[in-house]
């Protein structure tokens, strides 16, 4: 089994480049399956962790979730990789859930992984956003989440969570509106 612990910092990918990386790996290269966890981890990290808050589930779920994509990058049709990789990401979230039956809160702590890059906010504004954060419905959290932090499109969160696009829009607006609110 492959190791990740050695891969450099996260870079952007295009979805182009992510297609081209998914090729080489159904023709089994490994070094292009290093390539597409170094440039998707962030994201299918904390969409994993906004479904679990769990850090150690969601680590456990991003494992397996490129285990699949070894398996399956040959029998994927065409379509958004990104799209593909959290269809791959939300499916092995609800399948530990229905396994392990639980709900774990999620401390302040394992949103650090996450995050693309350091902010720049003082640990005391970040204890205050991660309590607002909790304060938020579990699919509220899960927008905000995948936006903010993983940098989806409404359109594209609408697709994962298989919610309608103005029912998305809204819980957002809905969502930032109450993180103001918790604010002030």
């Amino acid at each position: 089994m492959l190791l990740f612990t050695s891969i450099p910092k996260t870079e952007e990918a295009t979805p182009a480049e992510l297609d081209l990386l998914l090729q080489e790996i159904a023709a089994g290269n490994r070094a292009a399956l290093e390539a597409l966890y170094r440039h998707t981890r962030p994201a299918v990290y904390g969409f994993a962790l906004s479904i679990l808050k769990n850090a150690h589930d969601a680590e456990d779920v991003l494992h397996d979730c490129y285990v699949a994509v070894w398996q399956a990058a040959g029998y994927r049709t065409q379509g958004k990789p990104m799209a593909w990789l959290m269809t791959i990401t939300r499916n092995l979230c609800l399948q530990l859930l229905r396994q392990r039956q639980k709900t774990a809160d999620l401390p302040e702590e394992d949103w650090e992984p996450c995050l693309r890059e350091p902010m720049s906010i003082t640990p005391e504004d970040r204890l205050v956003l991660a309590a607002c954060m909790e304060r938020l419905s579990d699919e509220e959290r899960q927008i905000v989440a995948l936006h903010a932090v993983s940098g989806f499109k409404h359109r594209e969160i609408a697709a994962l969570l298989q919610l309608p696009l103005s029912t998305v829009l809204s819980k957002y607006r809905r969502a930032l509106k109450k993180l103001k609110e918790y604010l002030q």
